[in-house]
């Protein structure tokens, strides 16, 4: 492969073509973290539940994973500069409307489905764009910066979104969006398209093979905090007596293999197939895939237990659980800006192979520093070393994946890739929250049942009511809970204490578990290449 011939003919161009597209990135993440911490607010506003916004937000990544590859498809049809600028205007509509909702519906209209569309069209358009626009030489750098605008833009959204609920209105916050998509479609004149290839009959069976199979094993991930992951929860849906995500991850993996085998008869049938699964067996490519996968993994993992303990163990203030998140974004650009610019001939296999045990350092440091005395600032050197890793990470590997396939096949990649990646957001989350819940239950039950202070009535009440899962309370929720329960000052003490040394329990567990998934990826990076695209096509 060699140079694009989409490249940019000046610096400055070229600058403001990797301003817009990293700002495309960063948009699309945003939209992922930023409301977290407003939950009730927004919840309040538009006349919900607490539920109600969560539905909406798994409803938006479950839109995300379903069209992604089918969206990757349309770029290369149409053009990949075209469906960046119709992604961007969906998604523009789809924040106006957030931001105008009345209620819930138009909220899961505006945010669930319009932006989650327009983010399944943007996403791979920006790997296809990258690869259009940038040369073999400087992919590497311009991909670690898009890729870390997105890690950015999930680091810094509880800090927006705290802002702005506390000082104006959520709804700013989707405002701004527009304001930013308006400004992305102003400077997109100056990206270069590579030119659409054929315009073949799009795979309609496929798209729906693809998007039932991915939408559905998603969703039971996404379930499985509320479900159990194998044996159902009280009142929770099962079959034969295990718990339905089972069930839909199941049914899910085997739409995609059946998804497989109707592309693989698309093309015994000289028929253009939505993902051709030859890409599949290409090993830098599906190298590059499982250590994305991976990375979002561990990535989210981290970004779900730091805020938990940041923000209800410590009793930090949203403002506050963002600022002390914040010096993970300075390593994580540092990384993914200057790898690529000091060491340009570096190995991405060594780098990948550093990032990752610096993802693993962080999570152990992490894990090993938290106790009951422990402080805010004890996320602080972990941070730096998650940042330096995911940046490491973050400067390599959209390199690895769109250097592995021709030029015109960037786009169907770049939907593969993100369906990639929003398994592994979504798996990462769902295990680090189902891992500490259950950890810190039994945590719980255990040091309630061998504390003398606790009466049986209380233990046996416990037990009953909380068999399903501990809720993850701050010291002052579980007193407000325990008096109004009517509980003495001496069992109340002792009920706190347990449950202090049960959220640390669970915590640790959840840092351990995404310890060892980077301890996993390590055996993955030796399909990662040893030498720089441009040192095989110069």
């Amino acid at each position: 492969m060699g140079t694009a011939a989409g490249t940019p003919k000046t610096t400055t161009t070229g600058r403001v073509v990797l301003i817009t597209l990293a700002a495309g990135q960063f948009l699309m993440a945003l939209d992922s973290s930023v409301m977290n911490v407003s939950i009730a607010t927004v919840a309040a506003d538009v006349g919900t539940t607490v539920t109600g916004i969560q539905g909406a937000i798994t409803a938006y990544t479950l839109v995300m994973a379903m069209f992604m590859i089918p969206g990757g498809k349309v770029g290369a049809i149409i053009g990949r500069k075209r469906a960046f600028l119709i992604g961007c205007v969906i998604y523009g509509c789809g924040s106006l409307t957030t931001a105008l909702a009345p209620n819930l519906t138009v909220l899961l209209i505006g945010w669930s489905f319009l932006e989650g569309v327009g983010a399944a069209l943007i996403l791979p358009a920006i790997v296809a764009l990258v690869a259009g626009n940038f040369g073999v030489e400087r992919r590497a750098a311009a991909y670690g910066l898009v890729t870390a605008a997105g890690a950015v833009a999930i680091a810094v959204g509880p800090l927006i979104g705290g802002v702005a609920t506390t000082y104006f209105s959520w709804r700013w916050v989707f405002a701004g969006e527009v304001a930013i998509v308006l400004a992305i479609l102003v400077l997109a004149r100056r990206i270069a398209d590579a030119p659409a290839g054929t315009r073949p009959r799009f795979d309609l069976v496929g798209s729906v093979i693809c998007a039932l199979g991915l939408g559905i094993f998603v969703y039971g991930v996404l379930r499985s905090d509320e479900w159990g992951w194998f044996r159902p929860k009280p009142d929770a849906p099962s079959w034969l007596g295990v718990s339905m995500v089972v069930w839909m991850m199941l049914a899910g993996l085997f739409l995609v293999w059946l998804f497989l085998r109707w592309e693989g008869g698309m093309v015994k049938r000289h028929k253009e197939p939505l993902v051709e699964p030859e890409l599949l067996r290409n090993r830098q490519l599906t190298g590059g895939l499982t250590m994305f996968f991976f990375q979002y993994l561990v990535q989210m993992g981290v970004f779900f237990v730091v805020p938990l303990y940041l923000s209800v163990a410590l009793g930090l203030s949203a403002l506050q659980t963002g600022a002390r998140i914040l010096p993970l974004s300075l390593t994580l650009l540092a990384a993914a800006i200057l790898i690529p610019k000091l060491l340009p001939d570096i190995s991405p296999r060594r780098v990948v192979r550093l990032g990752t045990l610096s993802l693993l350092a962080g999570a152990v440091v992490l894990m090993a520093a938290l106790d009951a005395d422990a402080g805010a600032e004890v996320v602080t050197v972990p941070l730096l070393l998650i940042g330096l890793g995911m940046g490491a990470l973050a400067s390599q590997l959209g390199s690895v994946t769109v250097s592995a396939v021709p030029d015109e096949k960037s786009a169907e990649v770049g939907g593969v890739q993100n369906a990639v990646t929003n398994l592994g957001a979504s798996i990462g989350t769902a295990l680090a929250g189902s891992i500490l819940i259950g950890v810190m239950t039994s945590s719980f039950l255990a040091g309630v049942q061998q504390n003398p202070a606790v009466p049986t009535e209380v233990k046996s009440q416990a037990s009953v009511e909380l068999a399903s899962g501990v809720p993850f309370l701050s010291d002052a929720q579980l007193e407000t809970a325990l008096d109004q329960a009517g509980l003495s000052p001496e069992v109340a003490g002792a009920v706190l204490e347990t449950n202090a040394a049960a959220r640390l329990d669970g915590l640790r567990a959840a840092l351990a578990v995404l310890a060892l998934a980077a301890v996993v990826a390590l055996f993955f990076t030796q399909r990662i290449p040893d030498t720089q695209p441009r040192a095989k096509n110069p």
